[in-house]
């Protein structure tokens, strides 16, 4: 096979958009998948769609009690053992409240804490339905140990109850040699990274690109909002403020006419361009190769692209929602006119 080649500014869809803060892993993600042979690889995952792993921070703990409280939750009130960085299992709710009072008794000693700073911060590790149960929580442990050990205690857990696999992981946020844990966005990106990689070491495929190397365009809802809205489209609650000005703009693009696109989403969709068509242009790199193996890829490539979703924003999505709300609506009034 011919050595792999990339076009100028290829790779740069697949980074995170700033330089990550904290510590690069020490082992995992080493050759880098910048390689020229680790590009090659991760194309032909990116163009199969090997499933994303999801890396997300759920919350952080203000004081003891606040973290006893999750820590009771994760382990189903005691029922699910935790593993600590040192490989010992915490088996009884005495173990968990130990932890507690172990992790929010070091905060005191840091004088430059502020008042609202956390105790421990909470992960979610996960990946789609199917995966080995196994294989997560070995590449969590994996995880785990190459980003923090020797750095910040941790404790986690596995959870097979809902049908995507994943592990909960709490990190105390105060590090042994009393660094702070702040994770950026690009950490959470190279977080990522290194669970995808993790789970690919044990024969899982899994990749973790960011969202427009895929095609999508619209962010992924926060979690308070998620569960604002969860609850009022169940009948405890009414809509959030924040749902309620997004429906009005949705409004306006429905029912007034207003479909020109926002800066904003006149930006989204250049960068779209720019994304597909270095995509494109690799396809024709690989296309023009002497190799079978490397046609076949850049029409993989070719096909990666005709499948991704076309630029979408939350304005344009639910204005979608009401214009169908709103025929459903005119067609059960017709259907009702025509039966009288």
């Amino acid at each position: 096979m011919t050595d792999f080649h990339t076009i100028g500014g290829f790779e740069d869809v697949w980074r995170p958009p700033v330089r990550p803060r904290s510590v690069r892993p020490r082992t995992v993600l080493q050759p880098s998948a910048a390689s020229k042979g680790g590009a090659r690889a991760r194309l032909e995952r990116i163009a199969a769609r090997a499933p994303e792993v999801m890396v997300k921070i759920t919350g952080r703990t203000k004081d003891g009690a606040h973290l006893h409280a999750h820590l009771e939750y994760i382990s189903r009130n005691g029922q699910l053992g935790l593993e600590g960085a040192d490989g010992a299992l915490l088996v009884s709710r005495r173990d968990l409240a130990d932890l507690a009072d172990e992790w929010a008794g070091a905060a005191p000693a840091d004088k430059s804490r502020r008042k609202d700073s956390p105790v421990s911060h909470s992960l979610i590790l996960s990946m789609p339905a199917g995966t080995s149960e196994i294989a997560v929580r070995d590449a969590a442990r994996a995880f785990a140990a190459d980003l923090f050990a020797g750095r910040h205690d941790y404790a986690f857990t596995l959870h097979t109850d809902t049908p995507r696999p994943h592990v909960h992981l709490s990190i105390c946020s105060r590090g042994h040699a009393g660094e702070r844990l702040n994770p950026k966005k690009a950490d959470l990106e190279l977080w990522r990274q290194t669970f995808a990689q993790a789970l690919r070491d044990r024969g899982v495929e899994a990749e973790a690109t960011p969202r427009r190397a895929r095609g999508v365009t619209r962010k992924a809802e926060r979690t308070p909002l998620r569960k604002i809205r969860e609850r009022q489209e169940a009948g405890k609650g009414v809509m959030g403020q924040v749902r309620q000005a997004a429906y009005r703009e949705a409004a306006g693009a429905a029912f007034q006419g207003r479909t020109e696109r926002t800066p904003w989403e006149q930006r989204i969709a250049e960068r779209q361009q720019i994304v597909r068509g270095l995509y494109l242009a690799q396809a024709r790199l690989l296309g023009r190769s002497s190799e079978p193996a490397d046609r076949a890829l850049g029409a993989k490539v070719e096909a990666f692209v005709r499948g991704m979703p076309q630029p979408d924003t939350q304005r344009l999505a639910l204005a979608r929602e009401l214009r169908a709300a709103n025929e459903a609506m005119r067609k059960r009034d017709g259907d009702h006119e025509r039966s009288r």
